[in-house]
């Protein structure tokens, strides 16, 4: 995996000059924009500190970037890390977090070491939609106190709207006024604009100017410490032994995010930069490589970012340096504009996650599954997005999937029989030993997988099917696959008909399914004989 990852390299800085160098940095500036905001916001709405997001930003920038398996992913804090870590937060503190961070890197870079990249396509795309729905659900619901000014108390988005009945809902307006302005720049700002200055930077702008020109008495995120070193930070020496065993549910929550927002950003980022690659395990190691190292310097745990990651690509971004470049240049803005940035209210945040929830939804998708009706995608979006709001991502998934594995099986097990009588003087698929001459013979046509869904079905519908027929044809063509007790049924029916003195043919098997049936001891009993190619005969006199 080193030797390929340093291949990669050279072939990425292969021919590598001035001229790339300065798109990599128009690239990173333009992305450092973008991010900055975001990065303030995810900090804030994950119930750590603003300082937190820009420093998790800065080193998953430099880190992860530098390890990742592609050369234009851009990782930091996202919106759907935070709506998880807001719950853990409240239950465990910082530390907690900074725990879970450690183990959820540790988790990943396992992950990666052992190839796991690739059982991200299990989940299906419908699961995905409805909880990066469910996600933007609850980062909604999560801002409602900041662009509000209310208060409210509970572990999670639920717990904090039913507490609202006992401690009331007092809006403070020039809250309401701060975020309805960003919301309202962020839906209005033209294109044109917005590729030079993101229109969540220009909202969070006029937002404090506001505040400071008319002296509005809001809450601000407070200062920013200009240090990668805060005091809050993972301390190992403070661990308590006792609460690990509680951290591995969350940290696994957090390391299935991780892999799957990391992936999904990578795989369909590759579509918009052609004459790339995308190393699905090599991005696994770099994501827990970085998520392993965040929380020594006080960081929320990381993923890769669709919304930055293609602001980059469009910015014409050539190599993993722009990641590094904008982190370097949030770096410099902690710095320099850690002062400004202790004034931007938090009403101003919450307008931009608001609207970043909004963006979040996979509408095209979401529009196809109404619009067409695909009662079965429309199914595993609202149960896996109402799973999301109600439990952890890890739960919504495995209630996703599960479904997702019933709806398939319900849909599998729609097997096709027919049957059809045939004339038997034009039927020559049997020995020439046997008397062709009135005995009634029927084919039945079977068509799908036969298993444990549909097996005794099928027993049931060919028992009614062969009435007084003494010769019965099995045409199996069409049997995409047999599972045991589907062979056990077919051992079955041949016995059934044995026990009545009606010969059985089967035909058109494939391999596997001969073997299975061979297995089960249906050879046994009709013999090798009764084995054949194929019933075109029979179909031939069927249509005399």
């Amino acid at each position: 995996m080193f030797n390929k990852y340093i291949n990669k390299l050279k072939m990425e800085f292969h021919q590598y000059n001035r001229r790339k160098f300065s798109k990599d940095l128009m690239a990173g500036l333009t992305v450092a924009a973008v991010a900055l905001p975001l990065a303030l916001a995810f900090g804030v709405s994950s119930g750590a500190d603003a300082a937190s997001g820009l420093i998790t930003a800065i080193i998953a920038g430099i880190i992860i970037s530098l390890l990742s398996g592609a050369s234009y992913q851009i990782s930091g804090p996202t919106g759907a890390m935070a709506a998880i870590l807001i719950s853990i937060v409240a239950k465990y503190t910082l530390q907690g977090v900074f725990i879970v961070s450690l183990l959820a890197g540790i988790i990943l870079l396992f992950a990666g070491i052992f190839k796991m990249g690739k059982f991200i396509s299990i989940i299906p795309r419908p699961v995905i939609t409805g909880f990066t729905s469910g996600i933007a659900v609850i980062i909604a619901l999560g801002q409602i106190d900041h662009f509000f000014g209310t208060t409210s108390v509970g572990d999670n988005a639920l717990q904090k709207i039913l507490s609202y009945i006992e401690m009331g809902f007092s809006i403070q307006w020039q809250s309401v006024l701060i975020g309805a302005v960003v919301v309202g720049m962020m839906i209005c700002w033209p294109k044109k604009l917005n590729a030079i200055v993101p229109s969540s930077l220009a909202g969070i702008v006029v937002a404090v100017l506001i505040s400071s020109l008319f002296h509005f008495d809001v809450s601000t995120i407070g200062s920013i410490p200009k240090t990668l070193l805060p005091q809050v930070r993972l301390n190992l020496f403070a661990v308590n032994i006792s609460e690990l065993p509680s951290l591995i549910s969350p940290a696994i929550s957090i390391a299935a995010l991780g892999m799957v927002e990391s992936l999904l950003c990578g795989t369909s980022a590759l579509r918009m930069k052609q004459n790339d690659s995308f190393d699905a395990d090599q991005e696994l190691v770099g994501q827990g490589i970085g998520n392993i190292i965040i929380p020594f310097f006080g960081g929320i745990p990381a993923t890769a970012a669709i919304a930055r990651t293609s602001v980059a690509i469009k910015s014409g971004s050539e190599t993993r340096l722009t990641g590094i470049l904008h982190a370097l240049m949030l770096l410099a803005s902690m710095f320099l504009l850690s002062d400004v940035m202790a004034k931007i209210p938090h009403a101003a945040l919450a307008g931009v996650l608001i609207v970043t929830a909004w963006r979040m939804n996979e509408w095209p998708a979401i529009k196809k599954m109404f619009s067409k009706r695909n009662k079965g995608a429309v199914l595993k979006f609202l149960i896996t997005l109402v799973a999301t709001v109600s439990f952890d991502l890890t739960i919504a998934i495995i209630i996703g999937v599960a479904f997702s594995a019933f709806v398939f099986v319900v849909n599998s097990s729609k097997l096709n029989v027919a049957s059809s009588k045939v004339k038997n003087e034009l039927l020559h698929t049997f020995p020439s030993d046997v008397e062709r001459q009135n005995i009634s013979t029927t084919v039945i046509y079977i068509t799908g997988p036969i298993f444990f869904g549909n097996a005794e079905k099928l027993f049931d519908h060919i028992r009614s099917e062969y009435g007084d027929a003494k010769r019965l044809i099995f045409s199996m063509r069409g049997v995409s696959g047999l599972d045991s007790t589907g062979a056990e049924v077919i051992l079955d029916i041949v016995r059934e008909c044995d026990s009545h003195d009606v010969s059985v043919t089967i035909c058109g098997l494939s391999d596997i399914v001969r073997k299975k049936l061979d297995i089960a001891g249906v050879t046994e009993i009709i013999g090798e004989e009764q084995y054949f190619f194929s019933v075109d005969r029979a179909l031939v006199a069927n249509q005399g």
